[in-house]
């Protein structure tokens, strides 16, 4: 993302656009009503670290067992049901205080990525196609670990540089050379390359070789493509601008 569309996002948080504001989910929901209102969102839970078997809880009620922050917890719910939503200055400001929850939620989310279903999907891929003589099925393979080689480099800069530099700021020292914009404007959609690879598979795999595993597969990557898009909408419109505000903080107490 570039400059400009960093600081029309802030701009918009800051009170542009608050009438595109929706907020579907309630603390008072059962949690269970909301996964059945989106199920995409039980890849939320773990990445909070809520477990299965709440029974009737509302969100409240689950987040509090679990310590974590409800109000965090329904923005992320918002960001990945409702391409509409923007958090208003308040939210933005709220999450300063549970700004290591943020992370935390961004570093297991990583690790979901890296450790679980990017490699699952290999492995699907490796059952559905055949390697050993077809040329656009090697293509395929390598093609797909080019761009999770790319995924693992944009996610390791940001668990070790850019939540390292968040951690500093949280204990009071902040690096003259580096600011959370510099993060933002190489905040490449790392999602957009999954588009040529479902290229690649829908228009040049031989379609005689087509079954239901390549298919399920295939699948899974325009899955793992909404996630990824999701993950990334919600570091810019929750955690660049929430940390942009402490940097922002960060300054006023030094004058």
């Amino acid at each position: 993302m570039n400059k400009l569309g960093v600081e029309s996002i802030i701009f918009n948080i800051c009170g542009k656009n608050k009438d595109m504001n929706s907020h579907p989910f309630s603390a008072d929901m059962k949690l269970a009503d909301v996964i059945h209102a989106d199920y995409s969102l039980l890849l939320l839970l773990h990445r909070f670290g809520i477990n299965l078997g709440f029974g009737d809880k509302t969100v409240r009620e689950c987040c509090e067992a679990n310590h974590v922050s409800c109000t965090l917890f329904l923005m992320i719910c918002n960001v990945y049901s409702n391409e509409q939503y923007l958090p208003t200055e308040k939210e933005i400001e709220g999450i300063g205080a549970n700004v290591d929850q943020l992370i935390a939620y961004l570093k297991n989310s990583h690790s979901y990525f890296l450790d679980f279903c990017l490699p699952a999907i290999r492995r699907k891929l490796i059952e559905a196609i055949d390697c050993s003589q077809d040329g656009v099925a090697i293509l395929i393979l390598k093609f797909y670990d080019e761009y999770v080689h790319e995924v693992r480099r944009h996610m390791e800069y940001e668990d070790n540089m850019v939540f390292g530099y968040v951690s500093s700021l949280l204990e009071g020292k902040k690096k003259t050379d580096y600011n959370i914009l510099v993060f933002a404007r190489k905040h490449n959609q790392i999602e957009t390359k999954l588009t040529e690879l479902k290229n690649i598979i829908i228009k040049y795999y031989p379609a005689e070789k087509s079954n239901n595993s390549l298919n399920s597969v295939l699948f899974d990557i325009y899955s793992c493509e909404q996630d990824l898009a999701s993950h990334c909408n919600l570091e810019d419109l929750l955690f660049v601008p929430a940390v942009a505000q402490l940097e922002k903080n960060f300054e006023k107490n030094e004058k």
